[in-house]
């Protein structure tokens, strides 16, 4: 599958499956800062392929309920299909500007690096404070795609960022106003903590950050001089690969 400039893009289950095998850490803290119970309700949004699905069912048990919402009908086929053997889930597709449940469904809600993609996130987390019972948690994570560090030419790694933070993500710096948009939506901030995740490999990072896709768009764009772009990818190739991912863990509470 290609995009609008004709670049090549990734199977979008695959992807969204190895990405989640990179950040398992902060997935670990997300998930773990949930303190889910048996019995509880937990509602989650943009639950992409259901990776993360499985490990909530099994904290909340039969006597609970999971409930994972997305957008695409290609996610919600391929988390049902992982799901089968769950009772206590249902995968159901909808808007995250308009949540398929009611009001004052679930005792904790968490998004996983969705945020980012939403036409409004203030929008969305007024759906989830409304979907959310007094005193319900709330656990979001979202990157900060202008703190991608990439080792090497200092200029190129600030012209890769500008492109993707003005032309391949929506809300590319969600991350860092996780804190603020929470509370004018209503809820009570009890934490947020940054988790970096650092990468080696540069065939790896490549995959997930889509390092030459992006500088190949960036290119076709006129934002980087092809030759600039080229070079770059040359030296991150051969050289001593390094870049770190910095994700935000927002902790927040629906008052009583």
């Amino acid at each position: 599958m290609a995009n609008a400039l004709g670049v090549p893009s990734p199977d979008k289950v695959e992807y969204m499956a190895d990405a989640a095998e990179l950040g398992r850490d902060y997935k670990h803290q997300l998930l773990v800062s949930l303190g889910l119970r048996h019995g509880d309700t937990v509602l989650d949004v943009g639950c992409g392929p259901g990776m993360d699905l499985p490990v909530m069912a099994d904290a909340v048990t039969t006597s609970g309920r999971v409930i994972g919402v997305d957008v695409d009908p290609t996610m919600v086929a391929a988390a049902r299909s992982l799901l089968n053997y769950y009772p206590q889930v249902e995968v159901r597709q909808g808007d995250a500007h308009a949540l398929p449940v009611d009001d004052g469904t679930a005792d904790r809600a968490r998004m996983d690096r969705a945020l980012q993609h939403v036409e409004s996130p203030s929008a969305v987390l007024a759906e989830l404070h409304r979907a959310l019972k007094p005193g319900g948690l709330l656990r979001i994570a979202e990157p900060d795609w202008d703190a991608l560090i990439v080792d090497g030419d200092l200029e190129m790694n600030r012209a890769f960022n500008r492109f993707v933070c003005s032309t391949m993500v929506r809300n590319a710096t969600i991350g860092r106003q996780l804190g603020r948009l929470a509370r004018e939506a209503g809820f009570e901030v009890e934490d947020v903590r940054a988790a970096t995740t650092v990468l080696r490999d540069f065939a790896r990072a490549d995959y997930t950050l889509a390092l030459t896709r992006n500088t190949e768009r960036a290119i076709r764009a006129g934002a980087i001089e092809r030759a600039d772009g080229e070079r770059w990818l040359a030296e991150l190739r051969d050289g001593g690969f390094q870049a770190s991912v910095t994700i935000f863990l927002l902790s927040a509470r629906k008052p009583l």
